[in-house]
């Protein structure tokens, strides 16, 4: 590619084009990339100038030039309601999912809960069984936090043994990352009184599939919360209204939605939510349970598969990445296949088990490239590349799926997924 004679040159850190993450701090570098030059003559009023727009609205809808970013659905066979939705990760920007776009997994379908007539129990190993309606939570002193939350399941169709072709949110958009209003579990399980000898709560949601996880005490006392809102709004009755548990960093099925029951005990349940369902299948024949936490994980969004290259130039690699563990410590990225590596600039404020966006500047010159990004959290565990990450399961096994995604590039700018 021919330099323009008042170019910069950038400050490349890696291998292909990369450049180093400074360079979005300076700005200015990727000014040039569409200039558009305007026109000598005055601009002529837009037809939407020329006459007075809409009223107002008692609830605010995206624009109409925007109703194709929608979630994704799947519907496996089952009884109706069964599946999935997932949010369209590559149609967004920033961290925070809108409620209109998190993800959904549902066992039986969404119930319709009259919030006056629920309530939730907390009984079993505690010296007081207390009941709790909507507006006695309410009641109490609210926290807010930013926290995702991912389905076991999220990216497990990596585990197949050939890539399969579809856009970000496709493959990994069961993941999502909102602000949780709530009351802190620890408050009511204090009130409670829980005994010496507890250890697990089983956590029983009120939809007609009853699902129900067994948590662990620690987690329950730590940063567990019963949240009621979402984003400022009440949460959704597809994320659980009137009440749901949230369990930061813990696997999407523990967080248990339309909550009703938390009974108090010495040992988990085994449940058919747990144990028919996400386990984890070894190459040995056995099953590992109550692997809770989510590992980190990146995903380069742009580019991504369907977002095709425009040419050579200077354009921004940008993506998100999370741990269960806590705060993402940093997000390195290769454009020769794993080779060379290059920090990403972490956009703040970097939040524990919430999602953090990463950015790049990167110069494509046109040829053939393997994108790939890679997370460190603050504990020091470090996504794996696909390779290592099969080899601890059996054939098939896709939940808790964290392992580096590559996108492909070729010469025409066509960006497929791809192993590595």
């Amino acid at each position: 590619m021919d330099k323009h004679p008042d170019e910069r040159l950038p400050e490349f850190a890696a291998a292909n084009g990369l450049i180093h993450r400074r360079e979005l701090l300076v700005g200015g570098l990727l000014a040039s990339v569409a200039p558009a030059i305007a026109a000598q003559e005055g601009l002529s009023p837009p037809p939407w100038t020329l006459a007075p727009g809409r009223p107002m609205s008692g609830y605010g809808m995206p624009s109409e030039w925007r109703k194709t970013v929608q979630r994704g659905f799947t519907l496996p066979p089952g009884r109706p309601g069964t599946g999935a939705s997932r949010t369209p990760l590559h149609l967004l920007e920033g961290t925070i999912t809108p409620n209109g776009l998190h993800f959904e997994r549902h066992h039986n379908g969404v119930p319709d809960i009259d919030p006056a007539r629920h309530q939730l129990l907390i009984h079993g190993l505690v010296d007081r069984p207390l009941t709790f309606t909507l507006d006695d939570l309410l009641r109490y002193p609210l926290q807010s936090h930013i926290r995702f939350i991912e389905c076991a399941g999220n990216s497990g169709g990596a585990a197949a043994p050939n890539p399969t072709q579809a856009d970000a949110g496709t493959l990994h958009g069961l993941v999502s990352c909102a602000q949780w209003t709530g009351v802190p579990l620890a408050v009511l399980l204090q009130e409670a009184g829980v005994r010496s000898t507890a250890r697990w709560v089983i956590a029983e949601g009120a939809d007609s599939a009853l699902l129900s996880r067994s948590i662990p005490l620690a987690k329950c006392l730590d940063d567990a919360m019963i949240a009621l809102y979402q984003n400022g709004e009440a949460v959704r009755p597809e994320q659980g209204f009137p009440m749901r548990l949230l369990l930061p960093g813990f696997q999407g099925n523990t967080n248990i939605k339309w909550l009703r029951r938390l009974r108090v005990t010495d040992a988990p349940a085994h449940t058919k939510d747990e144990t028919s369902k996400y386990s984890e299948l070894m190459p040995d024949g056995r099953a590992r349970q109550f692997m809770l936490e989510m590992g980190p994980k990146s995903v380069i969004l742009k580019p991504s598969f369907g977002m095709n290259m425009q040419g050579r130039g200077f354009y921004e690699i940008s993506g998100i990445a999370w741990s269960g563990a806590g705060r993402v410590r940093g997000v390195e990225i290769s454009a020769d296949g794993g080779r060379t590596w290059a920090q990403a600039l972490l956009e703040g404020p970097v939040l524990p088990k919430a999602l953090t966006r990463f950015r790049l500047a990167w110069r494509w010159d046109g040829s053939p490239v393997r994108l790939l990004s890679r997370a460190t959290d603050e504990a020091g565990s470090m996504q794996p590349p696909r390779s290592e990450w099969v080899k601890q399961y059996a054939p098939g096994q896709g939940y808790h799926y964290n392992a580096m995604q590559a996108w492909d590039i070729d010469t025409a700018g066509k960006v497929t997924n791809a192993y590595t």
